[in-house]
């Protein structure tokens, strides 16, 4: 087999793995080498001025011992099968970067023999991009669950980011679904990767000339409508996960079905709504303060497709509101819902000198539809306590004719 016949194979096999974005890494390009990586996120993707930033996203085999009945490399699929050798990998991620082709390398694999030997691999890969051939771009491994801790050292020291899959969110999912694997070895290896990050931090206070260790942090990926489970139970894994290992990302990839599947995977694949609603509550939890646990309730554990979980928590928690926009702190202004980030920032800056109206709403150009039951300001002193549940509808709902217009594909670029 050609080496353009692998690439086919082997890039289109890594498709399925979307944590592959990153960002946090600067690194300059040594003397005599060659590439650096900025401190902006690298991903397939269009930054807002146009520029296409995207790494060679590649398998270094999809052959694989494991059986996951979800994955289509398992052991058991019919499948096309392909292999890098070490050195092509290395040539190709050469050959793509000075044809500026790319910005760096997401490099993952099967299991071949076990996880040692496979992680070996990868290592070899990255070892060799940055000593031998002083590659300074961006390199993102994946770290095989169950390989040796010493391994997962060595691929922090070459590596600007390192991603453990956990794929399902619960041990009975694994073992339903991935019998070889489990949710100890996996979380042992997070927290191999921030034990290492935390020592290489550590070390740097002392000595700046010390190494640093997959500098752009670790994230991991969920499969989300593989099982049954709720969209409560993967918040609550993802909330776990952020608190005990530091993780920069969670990703969630909608389960896909392919043909000749087997009987214990769902017919049809989730609404892709689904996964954009994780993403916007992963959002809140990492920079609106919310909990997962307050996202969702016992009697409601998945979201609403009509509305974003911060209107969803709003409505269930009326007695919040309204808030003062001129007299609430940053934490209660953060949680209504149209108000994102920089807007209270700009908010918390415009009302140190004078007292904000609606007006000053309209020329900051936030939704002042969405935004007025649940607000109050100098000049407008009703809100949500005015409003019942059947005036409230039309004002937070969108129609069935804007849902349907939902791009899922689309990043998020509103405010919550």
């Amino acid at each position: 087999m050609d080496l353009k016949e692998k690439l086919r194979i082997l890039s289109d096999a890594a498709k399925y793995d979307v944590s592959c974005a990153s960002s946090g890494s600067r690194r300059t390009a040594p003397a005599g080498g060659l590439g650096a990586t900025s401190s902006a996120g690298i991903c397939h993707s269009f930054t807002p001025d146009g520029r296409c930033i995207s790494l060679l996203k590649i398998l270094l085999t999809n052959y694989c011992v494991y059986d996951c009945v979800y994955c289509v490399n398992r052991v058991s699929s019919d499948i096309e099968r392909a292999r890098f050798t070490v050195d092509e990998a290395v040539n190709l991620t050469l050959d793509f970067y000075r044809r500026n082709y790319i910005d760096g390398l997401f490099l993952s694999s099967g299991v071949i023999q076990n996880s040692d030997y496979t992680m070996e691999q990868l290592v070899a890969v990255a070892r060799s991009l940055r000593e031998t051939h002083k590659f300074g771009g961006y390199i993102h491994l994946k770290a095989i669950a169950g390989c040796s801790a010493d391994l997962l050292r060595q691929a922090g020291l070459w590596a600007d980011r390192l991603s453990a899959n956990i794929e399902l969110p619960t041990q009975e999912d694994l073992s339903r679904l991935a019998p070889e694997k489990t949710l100890v070895q996996i979380e042992g290896a997070m927290a191999s990767i921030h034990t290492g990050s935390a020592e290489a931090r550590a070390e740097r206070k002392h000595s700046r000339s010390a190494p640093r260790y997959a500098p752009a942090g670790q994230s991991t990926q969920l499969v989300v409508g593989a099982t049954p489970t709720t969209d409560r139970r993967i918040l609550q894994t993802t909330s776990r996960l952020y608190q005990s290992y530091e993780l920069k990302r969670v990703y969630y990839s909608a389960f896909s079905p392919f043909p000749r599947a087997d009987v214990r995977l769902p017919l049809q694949a989730p609404p892709l709504v689904r996964e954009h609603r994780l993403y916007q509550a992963d959002w809140l939890m990492r920079f609106y303060g919310f909990r997962g646990e307050e996202l969702t309730t016992d009697a409601e554990p998945n979201f609403d497709s009509a509305l974003d979980p911060k209107m969803q928590w709003a409505l269930r928690n009326r007695w919040f509101f309204p808030v003062d926009v001129n007299r609430s702190p940053r934490e209660s202004l953060l949680r209504v819902p149209g108000l994102g980030c920089r807007t209270v920032q700009k908010l918390l800056g415009v009302r140190r000198y004078h007292q904000i109206t609606l007006a000053d709403l309209v020329r900051l150009r936030v939704s002042i539809k969405r935004l007025r039951p649940f607000l109050i300001t100098a000049d407008v002193n009703d809100g949500l306590r005015t409003l019942d549940l059947v005036e409230l509808a039309p004002l937070v709902r969108p129609s069935a004719e804007q849902l349907s217009l939902f791009d899922p594909a689309t990043a998020l670029t509103g405010e919550l």
